[in-house]
């Protein structure tokens, strides 16, 4: 085992390449600290000869960090495209971000070269608005499983709103990846949902036991009103350049907001709920393009089936109906032809694992993250089958 430090690495340590590893991502966006404080204070509690794996504590955007801005040329939690991935974009250095990126992908490239077990991406943030803990993940199965194992409300189906998201990018490569936002950006529960989440994880992944793992989990339980429940996102609000959009004070996420609330102005129109709904995420920032997101729970009978679905990969039957065809040859991407396959409606993709889409004017791509997942890697974890604090 040996450990070493660079700044852009708060911390490594490394054992031997067959035992799990876990890596946190922390201040991806410069103006969310919570989770940077969190992971250095857990990291320095820990004693070198007890851990059982491999850590890295990987900090984000240093640049914006330093100026305590969620960026300075461009999001870098937007900037994890195919099509930049592909080209290898960044590194023409044409934005700040760039070289932030370029020298993320370097260490992502080492660990996933170096390490042979299991590996956990943990990427820490915050919001603008108040809020409960929760998590947001790529609906694959495996990442379903992990999340579970922590007290807080999951979100699904994030990525069919985001371009370029760092986790979605890695979950591409198939490991277990989670996002977890601890609270209000200035809040100090923030900083302690993070340091509870991040012991949590270091527990689960068989990295690092903490003795209270136990009052962690509970701290975390309260902290987020007991809300243990999966949800998905039915609906984005996306700002548009040289748009005036403006939140109305006082709104959380997880807050049921009756048809007719006002919630925001664009320019001089008001904003108004069309319906009952779930508010996730309203901005209270200068920066960001999602207004705001409407959630709603997912029946537990709903996530049941689609996870038999998908292990006897009942989707295999979409690539026969007509219109629909594979669109790679490791069968994870479908391309459908949307003048003759308009019948195919978004439930039937998210109950067999389609949640990521790519549009052009007559075609639809979905991308499969439970065909592309290591579930080799998992399953035999203990945590695949049960949560050992339930």
């Amino acid at each position: 085992m040996k450990e070493t430090r660079n700044p852009r690495l708060l911390k490594v340590v490394k054992r031997a390449s067959q035992s799990p590893a876990i890596i946190f991502f922390a201040g991806i966006h410069g103006n969310e600290k919570a989770g940077y404080t969190a992971i250095e204070e857990v990291l320095n509690e820990i004693k070198i000869e007890d851990i059982q794996g491999s850590i890295y504590a990987i900090a984000g955007n240093l640049k914006a960090l330093s100026k305590n801005k969620r960026f300075l040329d461009y999001d870098l939690n937007r900037m994890w495209t195919s099509a930049r991935m592909d080209k290898r974009s960044y590194e023409k250095k044409i934005y700040r971000e760039d070289e932030e990126q370029l020298e993320i992908q370097k260490i992502l490239d080492e660990i996933i070269q170096e390490q042979h077990a299991q590996l956990y991406f943990i990427d820490l943030h915050t919001t603008s608005s108040d809020t409960l803990p929760f998590i947001t993940i790529n609906d694959s199965l495996i990442n379903r499983r992990f999340s579970r194992l922590f007290p807080v409300p999951v979100i699904l189906g994030i990525e069919e709103y985001l371009e370029g998201p760092l986790l979605s990018h890695i979950n591409k490569m198939g490991y277990v990846s989670l996002g977890f936002e601890s609270g209000q950006h200035a809040s100090k529960q923030a900083i302690t949902n993070a340091r509870a989440f991040i012991r949590l994880a270091l527990h689960f992944a068989g990295v690092y036991s903490f003795e209270n793992s136990e009052e962690d989990f509970r701290s975390l339980r309260i902290s987020a009103k007991e809300n243990e429940h999966f949800y998905e996102i039915v609906y984005r609000y996306n700002i548009l350049k040289n748009e005036h959009f403006k939140m109305k004070p006082g709104f959380s996420s997880f807050e049921v907001h009756q048809k007719g609330t006002l919630l925001a102005t664009s320019d001089d129109r008001d904003i108004y709920l069309s319906k009952k709904a779930t508010l996730f995420m309203p901005l209270y920032q200068k920066k960001g393009e999602d207004g705001y997101y409407l959630i709603r729970k997912i029946n537990p009978i709903f996530l049941s089936l689609s996870a038999w679905c998908r292990k006897i990969q009942a989707d295999g039957v979409l690539a026969v109906l007509p219109g629909v065809k594979w669109a790679d040859a490791n069968r994870s991407e479908l391309l459908i032809d949307l003048k003759i396959a308009r019948f195919l409606a978004k439930p039937i993709f998210h109950l067999l694992g389609y949640r990521s889409k790519e549009t052009g004017p007559h075609f639809l791509k979905i991308s499969s993250r439970d065909r592309v997942s290591k579930t080799w890697l998992y399953e035999d974890q203990y945590w695949y089958k049960k949560n050992p604090f339930r």
